[in-house]
Order: structure tokens, then sequence, then C-alpha cells
């Protein structure tokens, strides 16, 4: 289990911030000025795809540093949408990064939090890889656990697998059979 970052951000400014479901907290192209914190909630890192369909980067729930990359962006690469209600504390970027200098402990424990975020990219890659619908789901159904997701989630996992939320249903209604 990792170390919680939240104890080391005590020690920085914050303003605490609230979002609706549906509320952007930043766009593709927007300058990077804080890192957010997830509080209460989840928000999304969503890429839209020229199809129109919607690709889930990271599901970043509380507890969570959220675009955690951006940190070395000037700009972000895509945009952070509320899912319902969340509360996030968002930090000055420049702060942020001055701890990083000052605390090699803060250091190693952000280290940690990247390589876990890495691990969980890599394995989202290869879901995305695998060729059928099926396949993505089975990888999935793995990855979380062995659960499938709550009612009213499987047009989020559509978008996490990169799949239609038509084709995934047909998948799921095979599977009923």
């Amino acid at each position: 289990m990792l170390r919680s970052i939240e104890p080391f951000l005590k020690s920085l400014r914050a303003r605490q911030r609230h979002f609706d479901g549906g509320r952007s907290l930043f766009l593709r192209g927007d300058p990077v000025k804080e890192m957010h914190f997830v509080l209460t909630g989840s928000v999304h890192l969503v890429r839209h795809q020229s199809d129109g369909s919607v690709l889930i980067l990271q599901r970043a729930g509380p507890g969570s540093i959220l675009a955690e990359a951006s940190l070395y962006s000037e700009t972000y690469h895509c945009d952070a949408i509320a899912f319902g209600a969340a509360e996030t504390r968002a930090y000055a970027k420049a702060s942020f990064k001055k701890l990083l200098v000052k605390s090699p402990e803060f250091t190693d424990v952000w280290a940690g939090c990247l390589a876990q975020e890495l691990q969980s990219a890599r394995l989202r890659s290869e879901i995305l890889s695998l060729k059928t619908v099926a396949r993505r789901l089975d990888a999935w159904i793995a990855w979380n656990g062995g659960g499938s997701p709550e009612k009213g989630e499987w047009k989020l996992v559509a978008n996490e697998i990169g799949v239609s939320p038509e084709a995934l249903y047909r998948e799921i209604a095979k599977r009923r059979r």
C-alpha cells in the first residue's frame, strides 16, 4: 500500500473547490496552474475522439491527485469532468514543485504515486490493444477484482475500454444467455 500524499500537502496553501456533476475543472489546452487533490466524488480525465466517443484516461477518486503528469506540462492534454458532485483541494503548481525540492520524503511518496499511475496506464493500454469486446471486458473485470460495475456504470466501462456502449451491451447480453 502506498503512503498517502495528503499529509505532505498540509504545509501548502490550498483552495477548496466544489464542482457539480458534469462541470469541467479544466479543458484541453488550458494552462496548468493548479494541482487538484480529490476529496470527495470522482473526476474523470477524458479525451474526446474524432468519432464523437469519449475515452476515460483516469478516474480520480478521493485521495487521488488529478492529472498528476500535468505538473510537468504547460497545458492540459485532456479535459477533467466531475462525475457527480466532487470536491477538490487545489494547490498552486509552483508551490507543489517547491515542496518536491524541499522534501525528499515527499519526493519519494510522489514517485510512488507516479509509479502506480504508470502501472494503471500500462494496464489500460493493454486492455485497449485487445481485439474483441469480450477480451476487453474480461480484462477490465479481472483488473477490477472480478466484480461487475454497479448499475448505471456500464457506459463508463465502455468509455474506459474503448468500445461503444452498444457493443458492450451486446456482449453483456451474450453472456446472460
